[in-house]
């Protein structure tokens, strides 16, 4: 019986502004209420939203050093003179083809 009141409580605080399918049978509608009873504590509510998950706080320290260090300035993907000539006509040849093509600030270059 204290099930039966909790899940009333449950029923009137929580779902009072759901819309439920009028398409439902009564069997239906009271199936789905009893499991979304059973997983209440899977959704959000007003009291306890998604984003605050007791006992699971991160504090997150960002810290950049200037100048950045000197593994970001390096290129991605550093390539010898005659693999960059090689890739270049590749790029080339796809932007011939349509399937590449300049993008950004300035496509021109």
């Amino acid at each position: 019986q204290v099930k039966d009141v909790n899940k009333e409580k449950f029923v009137s605080d929580q779902l009072i502004e759901a819309q439920i399918s009028p398409e439902l049978t009564p069997e239906m509608k009271a199936e789905l209420i009893e499991i979304l009873f059973q997983y209440r504590e899977a959704f959000a509510s007003d009291n306890e939203p998604v984003e605050a998950i007791k006992g699971h706080e991160v504090d997150i320290i960002l810290n950049v050093e200037t100048p950045y260090p000197p593994l970001v300035r390096r290129p991605a993907y550093p390539a010898s003179p005659r693999d960059r000539e090689e890739l270049e006509s590749h790029i080339n040849e796809l932007m011939k083809l349509g399937v590449l093509r300049n993008v950004g600030h300035n496509e021109e270059v």
